[in-house]
């Protein structure tokens, strides 16, 4: 697959990441429970996502090192970096755990709808075979180290996984006044926390570290930046497109009893016939397969930039950081917490954590040190900031409302 003249990068590395489990369930819900009023929330976060995975990608050109790398090399201040570090770690990579059983999890259900596999009890643990299933066949992609293989292999799982989506949004799709409605923005004490979920599950954290360190494996050349833009927006636009369809297809069941994306492929058979639930099925199956090859390979990038390993996908040091990050999700998965529960909370916190990572991603890509000539300029830097008070202020209202819900 080319783009211009040049191979495919990373982009679609990058949707299948945020395409996951917890994009399809919270958009789901979000088309139940507030039908198409929540669609601008989707459109705000694609334009966050662009101007951040932009700039990720663009420092990653330009210095040739991930996020982290800059970070510990350019942070002078012993305590800040220390602090910065650890922080970075523990969000990435417990986070990722967490993230990862849901894209598992998630996965699962999609699975058991096309396949029906045993379930194995061993103690407190619950282990669907579906479940493991999946970690192998994600951990094989990545033990594999073959970046073409893996690059295609989600291409095609993301295309079918879009078709899935927009073919079941086009069978339902309101009228062009009822959709434009949606991109109305609206906020208030019942919607807060699904909008922030909404961008929490389109703006990743960890893809920013993701797609800074495949950027300055993919390209050498400060003369690639146009056609990095180009496969950046590309992969963005379209799992935002996808994710809008999931909203269109879950608020055609309004006022149902939906709390996953399976109970959706089966409120749907009366308008898309048995169909539904294999279009649904394939759609959530792939998301957390998908997912469950990303959130492996983002962790170990971050474990080995801390340490100053080597993040080739073929080094050891990598090939054990992402199989643990496999195994803990194995773990997670197989404890018993609700699916909607898990994924629902990850999301939450994923919006919550995006503020203080955009800050750091703002600071590196405004050292002059570091990028030269294509350091931000002043119109990015407001973009930049005005984006970065939207997250904010967002992720501070959903820290009250959880707390006083406490």
């Amino acid at each position: 697959m080319k783009l211009g003249k040049r191979p495919l990068g990373p982009g679609p590395i990058i949707a299948a990441a945020f395409i996951g489990p917890g994009t399809v369930t919270i958009c789901t819900l979000a088309g139940v429970e507030f039908g198409y009023d929540l669609l601008w929330a989707l459109g705000l976060s694609i334009i966050t996502t662009s101007v951040l995975q932009e700039m990720a990608s663009r420092i990653g050109l330009i210095s040739q090192q991930g996020l982290l790398e800059n970070l510990k090399q350019h942070l002078t201040l012993p305590m800040a970096k220390v602090f910065s570090i650890g922080l970075v770690i523990l969000a990435v990579v417990l986070g990722n755990a967490a993230y990862e059983a849901g894209n598992i999890t998630g996965g699962t259900l999609g699975l058991s709808l096309l396949l029906p596999l045993p379930v194995y009890t061993l103690g407190k643990l619950t282990l669907n075979a579906a479940q493991l299933l999946i970690g192998v066949l994600a951990f094989g992609f990545l033990l594999s180290g073959n970046m073409s293989l893996i690059t295609k292999s989600l291409t095609a799982l993301v295309v079918g996984m879009s078709i899935a989506f927009l073919v079941a949004a086009v069978m339902v799709f309101p009228s062009w006044t009822e959709f434009g409605r949606g991109f109305v923005p609206t906020v208030n004490g019942g919607n807060i926390l699904v909008i922030v979920a909404l961008i929490g599950t389109t703006v990743v954290p960890y893809n920013l570290f993701l797609h800074a360190s495949l950027v300055a494996q993919k390209w050498r050349n400060s003369e690639d930046l146009g056609i990095l833009r180009k496969d950046t927006l590309i992969a963005i636009v379209i799992g935002g497109t996808v994710s809008m369809a999931i909203v269109i297809t879950g608020a055609s069941q309004q006022g149902g009893a939906v709390s996953s994306a399976v109970d959706m492929a089966l409120g749907l058979e009366p308008l898309l016939g048995k169909y539904a639930t294999y279009f649904i099925a394939f759609g959530l199956f792939a998301a957390g397969l998908t997912s469950a090859m990303t959130a492996p390979m983002a962790a170990a990038l971050v474990v080995c930039g801390s340490f100053g390993w080597d993040n080739s996908i073929k080094s050891m040091p990598m090939r054990i950081s992402m199989g643990f990050i496999v195994f803990l999700g194995l773990l997670f998965a197989s404890l018993g917490i609700k699916p909607v529960q898990l994924i629902t909370l990850a999301q939450v916190a994923n919006g919550i954590l995006l503020p203080l990572v955009a800050a750091y991603l703002i600071w590196i890509v405004n050292q002059s040190e570091i990028m030269g000539k294509f350091q931000n300029t002043k119109i990015q830097n407001v973009i930049a900031v005005t984006v970065w008070i939207i997250t904010l202020l967002l992720s501070a209202v959903s820290v009250f409302r959880v707390y006083s819900s406490i």
